[in-house]
């Protein structure tokens, strides 16, 4: 887990990406200076994540600074406890995940999203890809489901998508009960 003080930088380095936003500094290289990019790399961030996360929120009022913070928290975790603070020299591509409409027991979505929350735990994102966006978070809400919960479900059953898949249908169910 993130020290108290590296979760007071997130938040200073999320209030300066969203003053700079406002400002129409609207690029990762223009939002976030050497020093908040090397903290975010530090914590298994990267600048164009963060810059996402602030640009969402600004532009379609979520995710909230709490979300980011528990998300930046699980991938901080697992940075730390499976990685050993090694960055992976791997960045896939937008072509190596399932398509939207590729699904699973009629669901599609979800397995783009499994492999999505897979990446964002080893930090291979792409940078044209958000864990978290526009598609991932209404996604998760009709599974009852949140962006946190989605990516530690990702990381307690890593290898199982059978055991991921079967916790969203559970997910799902209470909700449409």
């Amino acid at each position: 887990m993130l020290n108290e003080q590296a979760k007071d930088q997130l938040k200073l380095v999320h209030t300066q990406g969203v003053a700079a936003w406002q400002d129409r500094r609207r690029s990762p290289a223009s939002m976030f200076g050497t020093q908040e990019t090397e903290f975010l790399i530090s914590i298994g961030c990267s600048a164009q994540e963060m810059f996402d996360f602030v640009d969402d929120l600004l532009g379609y009022g979520e995710p909230d600074y709490e979300t980011v913070l528990r998300i930046q928290d699980i991938r901080y975790s697992y940075f730390t406890k499976v990685m050993n603070l090694r960055h992976s020299e791997y960045i896939a591509s937008m072509a190596a995940l399932p398509s939207k409409a590729t699904a699973v027991d009629g669901i599609s979505w979800l397995p783009r999203l499994i492999v999505k929350a897979r990446l964002k735990l080893r930090g291979e994102m792409p940078p044209d890809l958000m864990y978290g966006c526009g598609g991932d978070r209404p996604f998760l809400r009709r599974m009852g489901m949140t962006l946190p919960s989605f990516l530690q479900l990702v990381w307690d059953h890593y290898d199982d998508d059978r055991a991921i898949v079967d916790a969203v249908k559970k997910s799902a169910k209470s909700v449409s009960s």
